[in-house]
């Protein structure tokens, strides 16, 4: 060929490599033979070469090794040989036919296609057995380049087929030819060959390889198909429909879950995060003394370092978590960012598309119909390009912000563990627990949007551009308004933040004061009290409403300005470009594409300024977290381990301080082997702290601690696990039943365990709540007894259990013969009692240690010994024959008489005092036959098997119905009823309202659209000026409508909201309030609260955005899919199939997605409660040395939340993916059917394909928010299911206005055959009683546990209603009445004082009926008047929640106060059992017995030296009246039962 063709391309290929009116100008577009054959081969093997780099790095990173040959991966490296074998003969055949003596000139094009295609091949070629080796199932580069292969083929398959066709023509036609085509036939034959090969590689790289043989994890039954997913079913999220099938057909469980992917666990993500916060603490110090290796695991474990660090090194500074994190997670959030750049771009190229489209539909006759489709194809590319690169996006960063969240939550944990106390007292455990709740959450939140910082400016600028491009300068007028908006926004913006700040306020003390109530429900209902306080809620709730309609007013004024900013924008920029000059005319094609691109403005421009808030939060987050991974921690070397010295346990001049002041001095103490030390003294001189020194919980300042061996410590507050009796036993070791059994005797908690509900497997809940106190503390001293370790610390372990409990524990665990006989034990005690056993006794006191030496050594002293039991005795609190002992021990000392004098004074107060009510733990037999001593008080507690009888109660209540209900977690969907309550709620009229504001704003937007096209359509325009400002005052007025009904239609809904908040706020309160107290027995306060607290927040706040945005929502796409109808009517036919699709993918998430994020939450809160008990149980921890197990249990935790967050996360981009392509073909059909459909009205049709670009977003958000309504809905269910719960009786009746106002005038109070229960199904617990008391008599009511003595008043009260009989007061039936009526002329004072937070005055009269007067009296008679007078604020005196403030005599006193106050002529007085101090109980009597004269008196009584002077005495027995009768002539028959307890009582 002779030709000399002009550019290098055509010189390389010996042809022409472009020529536009071949391709481009006609009407049957082709490319050049050449062009297929190097461009379109070229670029898929370019962006393998260039992107390879990531399939080296999966090798890298794989966990997996070696998977084995199989179909898939032999038959890929057989077609790939077979593509190398073709191109190799390609080059072979262009050598031997061209060039050299053929006449076929051989061009570079034969020699240098063949060779890149070559090693291109070749290159993937070597990655086949490579993938293999390394156990990388699938490459998503590698796909890429076959796909791109494959489909850029395509055109030279038209081109060599027609080629074919010519060549057979001119053979077949009749003149032989001269010319040799072997060349020609053989580049058909290859290429057909090549073609076929591609597409097969294509195929088989849809599919993932098998299984690797070796993996660093269990790959378990349930591993995550996303591991052996291919790439194309990684993209599509294919691999999630199993779960979302599973999710629609019956509600998701844990078990559905699939196991996390290996490189989100735990055990991943921690070591990169420790390395690299090593390295940062490191860097932080001068001296480079210590260089430590890589991470370090010590059996599986991270160690951090810490930044605190030793004493001697040069702190340069904090080390801050973030260079940590960028380190270890950096990788995948760069390649995220690469993502983000990337469909930036593509968002920016959609208007380009948009304005040839228009182009085309303007110059309809001239162009072919050709590029009108390629131009639809093009927008549906670009559109689906950018919803899979940015599914992928999202997905990469939720992972990252779950791993930074797993990084952070840990870390703090590690820390949690090893913090110093004066760490610990700078915050609360809340304020710690915060830490990982709420500061490690936002980072999560926050990764997301991260790269917004970049992107928006860049969207922003990129906008400008293109903009300044249609519009010239005008476009800064309108982005000077876009500029004044923002600050606009920010100072609404932080407004809203004030309120939202306000109203957090009111919720957090609306509910205190709810949890108060519900605490003390049962003393409000004996008082009548529930109107005052039901009255306090609602103010409050008031106060909460109008700051959140403050707020709704705010939101509803940030949407007008949001609505009309991009109004606003287009207006002043349109208004400027046609005002500043005549030859500036609006065409349709600048106005679409300047509003497409005002759009894409619209969001970068709001987050902006969200963004900024929510880094600045985040830094908050980081400070704080900072700050607390920062701070001292205990000094792992204060007590050495130096078996060298004499004794297991020693201090050598110990100072120690618990951070401030020195709180120990000049401490010597040595424990020798197998001895029992006490440590005395009274409170606060220091004895526990001596304990926590051993520890070394305390700073040390001098001195030597020494422990040798394995520690076990019993702290003074029981520190318990939420888990069963037997796990807190156990703590970690293994089950061995003989050793345990014996440990659960001695530590006396056989019957116990016999009365929970499931015996030693019963699950305790959190801080240890449905167990006594002193079943903690005896689970607690179990665990030590268990853990069978050298060295045990007793921190005051009997303080918190009955005398001769302590006594039946001392004698079987701690004493000389008990079961840690042989070990060194230190023991802090308050009791006399035991001190005459043990081996020698330190006495503390001011943080010194007196004296130590043996009991009858320090008895002989008479020093600071003799004084502290002289002190303790006076207290009173001792048993009579421990008493005596004492005394024995003390006079067989010789010469010390005043002691003596003070043990005599004792002994006969505790002669007095009898008849303890509670049960008592210590089975009869194991007191049975240990000496004389004993003998007595085993006859007390056999008239008192109160232990069998509480057993068997519990049991009958086990099987007849458990005490709790079980929570019902709601599945499945909501009913219709709950929306129809919901909408009744709202109210019609602004339900209607929402709807037709919300029709009429689109309306108006949908208007100022077409009149924008009309104006640009208009031909007169441009020599009219008048016609020109009409048009533009027209569309002014179109655009304030808009922001006008904006801002209605957002507050439309908002008040509905906030209305139906209210009402269903109330309602809920008032049914609550109204419940019988069987509800309150059997649900938990936590259970009701959660209703107060988190349902009514979702109803509050919740409720109102999710229903505006999803109307908005719903609106958005109803007016996307008119304005695309009308453009092109045809459109209506492929509405109804994309509707179903997007009907299904709808329903499989929202199934799905509910069910998942109730799971998620549900594995939440175990994180966090885990760790506040940790915190709370650090000391415990680690004098047991578990940290590591407490480690890997968090750990275990958060993979558990992360199994159920993570198919949570892919459920999202799964149904992004389906719902945007349902988009994209909405896009694709819109802009299809306006280049065919012959529409000539360019307007129009750009008006659709704009409206199209923008339902993809609005469809996914629908979905979204219809989700969300349904999963906030429940809140409503939950609020009307409590609101639906049995009344009570009504409080008031009519006829109770008749009565007199001072009813009852005698007090004549009588039972007929009275029978009542307590729950439907339970048994009687009163079966037919029959008693009369007169009007003023005096009645003491006794019987043991569980004989029916509070029934009785519960009964009076009407707490519980007969089940049979009645009572009448006055001879009135008591049922005949309404509740308060009955309730407020009865008074009562009962047994556990409960005060309410709140001013004194408050907790006496609720109501402020009484004067001041009337309230001074009843203090003065209740002997509080001088105590009332001395505080400041006097009677207004806060009393703080549950009245901590005041001690519990004081208390007592108050509830005396409150009996005085109301003075009704029928008094029940439920005795106090915590007993209050002897002194004030005679105070109490006193007053009663002067004050209440008049009055009828029934009192239940405990203790009998109360209630001989009464008139009658009723002795029940299981439910029955056994004696009715005077106490004197009780006394006098020998045979009464009444008579046997007062002999018990030492009373006769």
């Amino acid at each position: 060929m002779a030709e000399d063709t002009s550019s290098p391309m055509d010189r390389f290929c010996g042809s022409t490599f472009w020529n536009a009116t071949e391709t481009w100008y006609t009407n049957d577009p082709d490319f050049t033979p050449c062009f297929e054959q190097t461009a379109l081969v070229w670029t898929p093997c370019a962006f393998y070469w260039a992107f390879v780099i990531f399939d080296f790095y999966y090798l890298k990173a794989s966990l997996d090794r070696n998977i084995p040959w199989n179909k898939l991966n032999v038959s890929k490296a057989l077609v790939n040989l077979g593509l190398l074998v073709i191109t190799a003969l390609d080059l072979i055949m262009a050598l031997v036919k061209k060039g050299g003596d053929s006449e076929l000139p051989l061009y570079d094009l034969d020699v240098w296609g063949p060779i890149i295609k070559f090693a291109t091949f070749l290159l993937v070629f070597i990655f086949i057995p490579l993938n293999r080796k390394y156990g990388v199932q699938t490459t998503g580069c590698q796909f890429i380049f076959w796909f791109l292969l494959t489909v850029l083929s395509i055109p030279r398959c038209r081109t060599e087929v027609r080629l074919d066709a010519e060549r057979q023509k001119i053979l077949n036609s009749q003149q032989p030819s001269e010319q040799d085509f072997s060349w020609e036939e053989y580049q058909f034959v290859s290429f057909f060959i090549f073609f076929t090969f591609t597409s097969i590689m294509l195929i088989l790289n849809c599919f993932a390889d098998g299984m690797p043989r070796q993996t660093k994890y269990q790959r378990g039954e349930n591993e995550i198909p996303e591991l052996s997913a291919s790439f194309l079913s990684r993209i599509t999220y294919q691999w999630f429909d199993k779960m979302a099938l599973k999710g629609y057909r019956n509600p998701l469980e844990e078990k559905d879950l699939w196991d996390l992917r290996p490189q989100d666990s735990c055990s991943e993500v921690m070591p990169i995060f420790a390395h690299h916060w090593n390295q940062n603490v490191r860097k932080n110090y001068k001296n480079k003394a210590r260089v430590e290796p890589k991470a370090q695991f010590s059996n599986g474990n991270v160690t951090f370092e810490n930044p605190h660090g030793e004493k001697n090194g040069r702190k340069k500074g904090m080390a801050s978590i973030m260079p940590p994190i960028y380190k270890s997670f950096g990788g995948v959030f760069l390649f995220g960012a690469l993502m983000k750049l990337f469909t930036d771009t593509l968002t920016f190229a959609q208007p380009q598309v948009l304005s040839l489209i228009i182009s085309f539909v303007e110059a309809q006759e001239a162009e072919p119909e050709w590029k009108g489709i390629l131009y639809a194809v093009l927008l549906f590319v670009l559109a689906a390009a950018q919803t899979f690169i940015l599914g992928q996006y999202f997905h990469r960063m939720f992972i990252v912000g779950l791993r930074i969240r797993t990084a952070l939550i840990n870390a703090i944990y590690r820390k949690a563990l090893r913090i110093s106390n004066s760490t610990k007292k700078e915050s609360t455990v809340g304020e710690i627990v915060n830490l990982m709740a709420v500061d490690a959450q936002r980072f999560m939140e926050l990764t997301t949007y991260l790269n917004m910082i970049w992107s928006a400016p860049l969207q922003i600028g990129l906008a400008l551009y293109f903009l300044w491009q249609q519009l010239g300068p005008s476009v800064l007028a309108g982005l000077a308004v876009m500029i004044i908006l923002i600050p606009v926004n920010g100072v609404i913006a932080s407004r809203i933040k004030t309120y939202q700040i306000r109203q957090m306020k009111y919720k957090d003390e609306r509910v205190k004061l709810m949890n108060e109530v519900l605490s003390g429900i049962k003393v409000l209902k004996l008082y009548a009290w529930e109107p005052s306080f039901e009255k306090q809620v609602l103010d409050i709730r008031d106060k909460e409403i109008a700051t959140l309609r403050s707020t709704a007013y705010l939101n509803a004024g940030t949407s007008f300005l949001w609505s009309c900013a991009p109004f606003l924008v287009s207006l002043v920029t349109f208004a400027t470009y046609v005002l500043t000059s005549e030859a500036n005319q609006l065409s349709v094609e600048k106005v679409l594409v300047s509003i497409a691109l005002f759009d894409l403005m619209k969001l970068p421009l709001t987050i902006l300024p969200m963004l900024s808030v929510d880094i600045a939060e985040t830094q908050v987050s980081v400070n704080r977290i900072n700050k607390f991974l920062n701070s001292e921690e205990l000094d792992p070397n204060s007590v050495l381990h130096d078996s060298s010295k004499p004794h297991p346990m020693s201090i050598e001049n110990g100072e120690f301080s618990w951070g401030d002041e020195i709180t120990l001095r000049n401490i010597n103490i040595e424990v020798k082997k197998s001895s029992l030390v006490a440590l005395v003294g009274t409170v606060g001189s220091g004895k526990s702290s001596v304990v926590q020194a051993f520890l070394g919980e305390m700073e040390k300042l001098a001195g030597v601690v020494n422990t040798v061996g394995k520690l076990a410590y019993v702290p003074q507050q029981a520190w318990i696990q939420n888990a069963t009796v037997r796990d807190n036993i156990l703590f970690g070791q293994t089950y061995d039943r003989k050793r345990y059994n014996k440990v659960i005797d001695a530590c006396a908690l056989r019957a116990d365990i016999d009365i929970l509900s499931a015996g030693d497997l019963t699950e305790i809940g959190e801080k240890g709540i449905n167990l006594s106190g002193g079943q903690k503390q005896r689970i607690s001293l179990a665990r030590a007894v268990y853990s069978d370790a050298d060295l045990y610390l007793l921190d005051d372990p009997l303080s918190a259990v009955d005398a001769h409990v302590g006594k039946h524990i001392f004698e079987e665990v701690i004493g000389p013969k008990g079961m840690l006989a042989r070990k060194s034990r230190v023991l802090v005690t308050h009791g006399v009692t035991f001190l005459p056993q043990v081996d020698s006794i330190y006495v503390m006191k001011m943080g010194e240690i007196s004296e130590s030496g043996t009991f009858d050594q320090l008895v002989k002293n008479k020093g600071a010994f003799a004084d502290f039991i002289i002190q303790h005795l006076q207290e009173g609190n001792e048993e009579e024959e421990e008493l005596n002992q004492i005394k024995r021990q003390i006079s067989s000392t010789g010469d010390v008489p005043e002691l003596l004098g003070t043990v005599e004074k004792a002994i006969k107060l505790a002669r007095t005092e009898s008849l303890s009510d509670s049960i008592s733990v210590t089975s009869a037999d194991s007191l049975m036959g240990r000496g004389g001593s004993l003998r007595r008080r085993t006859k007390r507690q056999d008239s008192h098997d109160s232990v069998a009888s509480a057993a068997s109660l519990k049991k009958k209540q086990e099987v007849e119905g458990k005490l709790i209900e079980t929570e019902k977690s709601q599945t499945g969907g909501v009913e219709f009823a709950v929306y129809k309550h919901y909408i009744k709620s709202v109210g019609i009229f602004l339900s209607v309202a929402t709807l037709v504001l919300n029709f009429v704003f689109q309306a108006f937007q949908i208007g100022s659209n077409l009149w924008l096209t009309q104006w640009a359509n208009d031909q007169n325009v441009a020599n009219d000026t008048g016609l020109r400002d009409m048009y533009l005052g027209v569309y002014g007025a179109f655009g304030f409508g808009q922001g006008f009904t904006s801002f209605f239609s957002d507050l439309a809904p908002a008040l509905g909201s906030l209305h139906a908040a209210k009402v269903l706020h109330s309602m809920l309160l008032e049914n609550v309030l109204r419940a019988p107290m069987t509800m309150f027995d059997t649900t938990p306060v936590g259970r009701i609260l959660s209703r107060f607290s988190k349902d009514v927040e979702s109803v509050d706040q919740k409720m109102p955005q999710v229903i505006n945005d999803c109307i908005w929502c719903a609106f958005e796409v109803l007016a996307t899919i008119v304005v695309i109808s009308l453009s092109t009517p045809i459109f209506l036919a492929v509405i109804v199939p994309i509707a179903f699709l997007y009907y299904f993918a709808q329903r499989f998430y929202v199934a799905t997605s509910r069910q998942l994020m109730r799971l998620e939450s549900v594995s939440r809160s175990p994180i966090y409660s885990h760790f506040s008990e940790t915190v709370t149980g650090a000391s415990t921890i680690r004098a047991y040395n578990v940290g590591d197990r407490f480690i890997e249990e968090s750990d275990a935790k958060v993979d558990k939340n992360q199994v159920c967050k993570y198919p949570s996360v892919i459920a999202n981009r799964w149904l992004a993916i389906r719902l945007e392509m349902v988009g994209n073909l909405i896009i694709l059909f819109a802009s299809l059917f306006a280049v065919l459909g012959g529409q000539t009205n360019p307007g129009l049709v750009g008006l659709s394909v704009s409206y199209a670009l923008q339902v993809t977003q609005t469809l996914n958000w629908l979905v979204r928010m219809s989700s969300d309504i349904e999963t906030n809905i429940v809140s409503v269910e939950r609020i009307k299911e409590y609101g639906e719960t049995k009344q009570e009786a009504p409080w008031e009746l009519e006829q109770d206005k008749n009565k007199p106002k001072n009813w009852p005038q005698e007090g004549h109070v009588e039972f007929q055959n009275f029978q009542v229960r307590y729950r439907e199904g339970l048994d009687l617990v009163l079966r037919g009683v029959s008693f009369n008391i007169k009007g003023g008599e005096k009645v003491g009511i006794v019987g043991r546990t569980g004989a029916g003595k509070s029934s009785l008043t519960l009964a009076l009260f009407r707490i519980i209603e007969a089940a049979g009989g009645r009572i009448s007061i006055d001879g009135v039936d008591i049922a005949s009445m309404g509740l308060h009526m009955l309730r407020s002329r009865l008074t009562i004072i009962p047994q556990d004082p409960v005060l309410f937070s709140g001013s004194l005055r408050i907790n006496l009269d609720p109501f402020e009926i009484k004067t001041d007067d009337e309230i001074w009296k009843a203090l003065e008679l209740s002997h509080l008047k001088s105590f009332v007078k001395s505080l400041a604020a006097g009677l207004n005196h806060e009393i703080a929640e549950g009245g901590e403030n005041l001690s519990v005599g004081q208390r007592q006193l108050v509830c005396l106060a409150r009996a005085l106050l109301r003075k009704t002529k029928v008094l029940v007085l439920d005795e106090a059992t915590a007993a209050v101090d002897l002194e004030t109980d005679d105070l109490i009597q006193k007053t009663i017995r002067t004050e209440f004269k008049e009055c009828t008196v029934l009192t239940i009584a405990h203790r009998l030296n109360t209630i001989l002077d009464s008139d009658k005495v009723i002795v029940l027995d299981k439910g029955q009246i056994t004696e009715f009768a005077s106490p004197t002539e009780l006394l006098d028959n020998p045979k009464s039962a009444f008579y046997s307890m007062a002999k018990d009582a030492n009373l006769v």
